[in-house]
């Protein structure tokens, strides 16, 4: 059962919240915005999707945030060759035993960075999968649970694509966000360039929280209010993406409760105990555009998922969503 979040949880969540926000952004210089979804990602108990070219910072990224709150992170660059065995880990003899062990893979812990996730096969890329959806993973037909919090944060290349898989849509479905970093504007660039001689940023950035810590706040955030009128809102959005003439696919109840989820930590960041028509459509595009799957003609056109949601969204008359008196 969820208990309700007070306005005195909310505050407590969004001085936290910051706080993490500052920290964080001392090793990504001057992507606040980026940083903010990664920690929502987080809180929410949900996965991050980076669509960005090399060299703008994920794993430094990955390395901050599970820093900031004691947690382990492990990095896999996704290949060809790549097995899911590589992943998930599997059962080995031991010599000295005589018996089988479990070999660990690396999605046992609690930031996984999954780089250039679209180069490897399907088959591995779906072993993911259970791990993002359910919170464990089977090996050899026996369940191991992961550990808490476990987020996965992927990157894809938009830029190289000859060799590579692109995610289906179930998988994409799994993401809470997708979003990009980018290059850093000219001062922070200048600044990263002044301090060179800094191999590994993420040294600069404290252990704030503990990961137990991170289970408490998503508690939470789960508990902030949410008004009908809200989600009537977050439903209309949904019903006119299935109803548009360039998309095929339009977004499921599975990115209906993504949105919602997603926003409810985002209002606790902000210091609500309860979510604003605001926050679903500040949110809508990082959270739902991956979903859709636009038709053969529209990608023809070069139509952008990102813009068919933001002209839906713009279209819809936004509602306050503040509690009632």
């Amino acid at each position: 059962m969820t208990i309700m979040t007070t306005p005195e949880d909310a505050q407590r969540f969004h001085k936290d919240f910051a706080q993490l926000v500052a920290n964080i952004e001392q090793a990504v210089l001057g992507k606040q915005d980026c940083v903010k979804l990664a920690l929502a990602c987080l809180f929410t108990g949900g996965h991050l999707l980076l669509e960005d070219k090399p060299g703008t910072g994920k794993t430094l990224l990955a390395k901050a945030l599970a820093r900031s709150v004691e947690g382990r992170t492990k990095r896999v660059q996704f290949t060809p060759d790549l097995l899911p065995g590589d992943i998930t880990g599997g059962m080995i003899f031991d010599l000295e035993k005589q018996e089988l062990q479990l070999r660990r893979g690396p999605v046992f812990t609690n930031i996984l960075l999954a780089d250039e996730i679209n180069r490897a096969s399907p088959k591995t890329q779906s072993a993911l999968l259970q791990a993002m959806e359910e919170g464990q993973v089977s090996i050899d037909g026996e369940n191991h649970v992961l550990d808490q919090p476990f987020m996965v944060i992927a990157t894809q290349n938009p830029i190289e694509q000859a060799g590579t898989y692109p995610l289906p849509e179930a998988q994409l479905d799994r993401f809470l966000v997708r979003t990009e970093l980018g290059d850093p504007a000219p001062r922070y660039a200048i600044q990263l360039m002044h301090e060179a001689f800094r191999m590994d940023r993420s040294e600069l950035v404290q252990e704030l929280i503990g990961v137990r810590g991170v289970v408490d706040r998503k508690h939470i955030a789960a508990g902030v209010h949410v008004e009908t009128e809200v989600l009537q809102y977050v439903n209309d959005i949904a019903v006119k993406t299935r109803a548009d003439n360039q998309v095929q696919v339009g977004v499921s109840m599975r990115g209906c409760l993504a949105l919602v989820r997603l926003a409810k930590t985002w209002a606790a960041a902000e210091g609500r105990h309860f979510v604003i028509g605001d926050d679903i459509k500040e949110l809508a595009v990082e959270a739902l555009a991956h979903r859709l799957v636009l038709t053969v003609e529209a990608e023809f056109r070069d139509v952008k998922a990102v813009s068919v949601i933001q002209r839906i969204v713009d279209s819809l008359p936004v509602p306050n969503g503040g509690p009632r008196r």
